[in-house]
């Protein structure tokens, strides 16, 4: 008899340690799978140009994008597109909101871009860049850029210049 208590003591206890012990890597390992994104993306030709958004949801909380771009000339001159953009994030740290809109030209040797953006609650910022390359003979190439950040409600923006001689021997 005593044999029989002391089985069945002991297959109390390895069913108790069983459903108590977990790895220090538990979720590490897999066990849990996590679940995929499930994004809702679409676009559609409205009015010379494209209205586009997507819905979706990660482990940060739920999102939504949506936007409307056209082009508005493609010709000697280079091209011009602009661009006006929403997003919304709700998630458990809290939720934000941002609206802006963006200029982006570009030709066969330069390109800029121009983005206004603001955050309901927050702040407003620009950021605008520009850049080219030319060629001065046949060996020969320059390229110059530089971008601007500001964030309005401070004093300085952030700015950037770059420059480069290239001769190809």
């Amino acid at each position: 008899m005593n044999s029989k208590l002391l089985f069945f003591i002991a297959t109390v206890l390895v069913c108790v340690n069983a459903e108590v012990y977990r790895s220090p890597n538990y979720e590490e390992e897999g066990l849990f799978s996590k679940r995929h994104p499930r994004d809702v993306t679409w676009d559609t030709r409205m009015g010379g140009g494209k209205v586009f958004g997507t819905l979706g949801q990660n482990d940060d909380g739920l999102f939504g994008k949506a936007g409307y771009n056209r082009e508005i000339f493609n010709d000697d001159r280079g091209q011009l597109t602009g661009q006006a953009y929403g997003t919304r994030v709700l998630g458990p740290g809290g939720d934000s909101t941002n609206y802006g809109g963006r200029l982006d030209w570009a030709n066969k040797n330069a390109q800029a871009a121009i983005d206004i953006n603001r955050q309901i609650g927050g702040r407003s910022g620009m950021t605008a860049s520009g850049s080219g390359v030319w060629d001065l003979d046949k060996n020969t190439h320059i390229s110059a850029g530089g971008m601007v950040s500001k964030e309005f409600g401070h004093r300085r923006p952030d700015v950037g210049l770059q420059a480069e001689i290239r001769h190809e021997w």
